[in-house]
């Protein structure tokens, strides 16, 4: 069932979201070479518990950790560890979940670790750019087809594959939702979008092919051919005057700059 949110529970949802925006903003600041994904993990707990909420993910389904940090060939889920330290040239994709007043918030970012290659800068402003192509199909009376098919269309044209096996979700008192959001499909197709709604639309796109493999931890998805993957990740509410985004990249962009 798709839970419809009020004007209030909008405005709730949207205070867990800009907290997650803060915390990757707060991130930017240590990520660079030298530092492990473990570090990152403490500094986003201690950063959201000292702003009176809960860190979503810590123990959601088991997961051990407070933020998602996947490195290069890491899709998502990655699990952070002392023995994963950033080296210069690396992407992090960072995953980050509030739990707020009964809500939850959700976004993620691909970071680039010191100065990466012009080839990684494209994938990275490619998956950010066609974040906001589906976003902009994210309108009532379209459908989620619409924002799918968005996303595929401008990856694809461009080279880069799309992860079919994980996709968005629909967010609210609980973390996953319905509806399911792939960032592949025909415009047209799926559940109806109607004010109230509350979505995450999370690109997950690779430099080479789009297969992907789990890893034997039940959390870590890398991709097949060992090359990089980006993730971008907005939450977003369905508004008669059209999409409202929850979530921002404001706080971090404070820190590295709008250009990636």
């Amino acid at each position: 069932m798709i839970y419809l949110k009020t004007d209030e529970e909008i405005e709730l949802m949207r205070n867990a979201n800009q907290l997650v925006g803060k915390t990757l903003g707060e991130l930017a600041k240590h990520i660079k070479p030298g530092v492990s994904t473990l570090q990152l993990d403490q500094i986003a707990e201690t950063f959201i518990r000292d702003h009176g909420a809960e860190p979503a993910f810590l123990g959601y389904g088991g997961f051990p950790n407070s933020i998602c940090a996947s490195v290069n060939d890491h899709v998502v889920h990655g699990i952070p560890s002392a023995q994963t330290i950033l080296k210069e040239g690396d992407i992090i994709s960072i995953d980050c979940g509030t739990f707020l007043n009964g809500f939850v918030g959700d976004s993620a970012y691909t970071f680039c670790v010191g100065e990466t290659s012009e080839e990684t800068k494209q994938l990275l402003r490619t998956t950010k750019e066609s974040l906001y192509k589906g976003i902009s199909e994210a309108k009532a009376g379209h459908r989620v087809g619409d924002i799918s098919n968005a996303v595929q269309t401008y990856c694809e044209l461009r080279g880069y594959s799309v992860v079919r096996e994980l996709v968005g979700h629909g967010i609210g008192k609980k973390m996953h939702e319905e509806p399911e959001v792939p960032n592949y499909g025909r415009k047209g197709n799926g559940p109806l979008l109607r004010n109230g709604m509350c979505i995450c639309i999370e690109p997950m796109i690779n430099m080479g092919v789009r297969n992907v493999v789990f890893e034997k931890d039940g959390w870590t998805v890398r991709t097949k051919d060992g090359k990089k993957s980006a993730h971008f990740e907005h939450c977003i509410a369905i508004r008669p005057e059209g999409p409202m985004i929850l979530s921002s990249f404001d706080y971090l962009e404070e820190v590295i700059g709008k250009d990636i």
